[in-house]
């Protein structure tokens, strides 16, 4: 005896989709998924509440960070920079490049003395993500020279665990170069700022 079979129905609209299909075409699919879900921000483009708190604490800190700078108050940079702090500064001035935490407290002792009134930074704009804080800055402050001090910056600060890690300074160099290596009011021609 023969084995029946059903007469096909009339097919309307796409034909039917193989089940069989490789699984293995399926992966690139599967993995857009997974990252999906996996990314630091949702699909509505908004980053999760802690780590929007983190980006809050850190901002707060680059603005006390400014403002440290401002009264020159080597204490607190000491206590907030961690022990792996490293800064870099552009340019080819005698501070560019990258030094440490025991050159850079060293360094803002000798910015202090060059600016026996305090040198004042506004902060122009900041944006931040994860443990990075971009800063466009401003400083003003009346040099030992007499000159006025007013340069334009940007900054980038990385932090962790509440300390600063990094520092990254870019700036006009030659209104630094002009006025930071300028001697003191009466010095003689050849004195150097901040010398003895």
């Amino acid at each position: 005896m023969k084995p029946r079979t059903r007469a096909a129905a009339p097919r309307h609209g796409p034909p039917a989709r193989d089940t069989t299909e490789n699984p293995v075409k399926l992966l690139p699919v599967l993995g857009a998924l997974i990252s999906l879900t996996l990314l630091p921000t949702g699909c509505n483009g908004r980053a999760p509440r802690a780590n929007q708190v983190d980006v809050e604490v850190n901002k707060a800190l680059a603005r006390e960070l400014f403002a440290a700078l401002g009264r020159g108050d080597v204490s607190w940079l000491d206590e907030h920079y961690a022990e792996d702090f490293e800064i870099w500064t552009a340019g080819s001035l005698p501070f560019s490049g990258t030094s440490g935490k025991a050159a850079a407290l060293e360094g803002m002792r000798g910015i202090s003395a060059m600016f026996p009134t305090g040198i004042e930074f506004t902060i122009v704009a900041m944006a931040a993500e994860g443990d990075r804080v971009a800063i466009e800055a401003e400083s003003h402050g009346v040099h030992i020279s007499g000159k006025i001090y007013h340069n334009r910056y940007h900054f980038l600060m990385v932090a962790r665990d509440g300390k600063i890690t990094r520092f990254k300074e870019y700036m006009d160099t030659e209104h630094a170069r002009d006025v930071l290596m300028s001697p003191p009011a009466g010095a003689s021609p050849g004195a150097e700022a901040g010398g003895e």
